[in-house]
């Protein structure tokens, strides 16, 4: 008993710094949980759900690469260093297919202090919001990653890209691995309009 109690001792503050800095890592990891969205395909009249990988986005920049087209070229470069890229998109042929539960899921990843919210944009008339957020290291030097959240009373999507990502850049993967057209080019300049205040309408 004496030689456990000992041991326990010895390893107890170290134990706590794993912990602790496990803990910490944790609190930084980029990629989201969006796999309680996966119920919505059942009512969905359309479906885009993309898993991309590390080694999935190496081979798909093999094949941008050599593509003399500038927007992907342009593209090419955003995604060579990524770690994944991950999207939900639903489209519902009527109204209330989604919940504000579902939302809340997504944005309650999104509320701690490793993100920011860059982008709101909320349109109460239409029933419609984009929100895009940033998750930097300390001292906000190093993209770790971005969520955007588009919703509208038939379609919801969102969208985590894990790894250094230019978002001034990022509307040229619209359209793009499964990422939809979402008029990020729009939100991005009515961000900077607004002196990047969020934007109601």
């Amino acid at each position: 008993m004496r030689k456990a109690t000992w041991m326990m001792s010895r390893l107890g503050p170290a134990l706590l710094f794993v912990l602790f800095t496990s803990a910490s890592a944790w609190g930084q990891d980029p990629r989201l949980k969006i796999n309680n969205l996966d119920k919505l395909s059942a009512k969905a009249a359309e479906v885009v759900d993309v898993t991309l990988d590390e080694p999935m986005l190496k081979l798909a920049s093999k094949f941008m690469a050599g593509d003399e087209d500038s927007e992907d070229t342009e593209a090419f470069e955003l995604i060579k260093d990524l770690k994944g890229v991950y999207v939900k998109s639903f489209e519902f042929d009527k109204e209330g297919e989604y919940s504000q539960a579902d939302l809340d899921a997504i944005r309650s990843q999104l509320t701690t202090s490793s993100w920011s919210r860059m982008v709101g944009v909320i349109s109460k008339h239409d029933g419609e919001i984009s929100e895009i957020y940033m998750m930097t290291e300390s001292g906000g030097k190093k993209v770790l990653g971005l969520a955007i959240l588009a919703a509208e009373p038939k379609e919801l999507t969102v969208v985590n890209i894990v790894g250094p990502i230019d978002i001034g850049k990022l509307s040229s993967l619209e359209g793009k691995m499964g990422i939809p057209k979402m008029g990020l080019e729009k939100d991005k300049k009515t961000k900077s309009s607004s002196g990047g205040q969020d934007a109601k309408k």
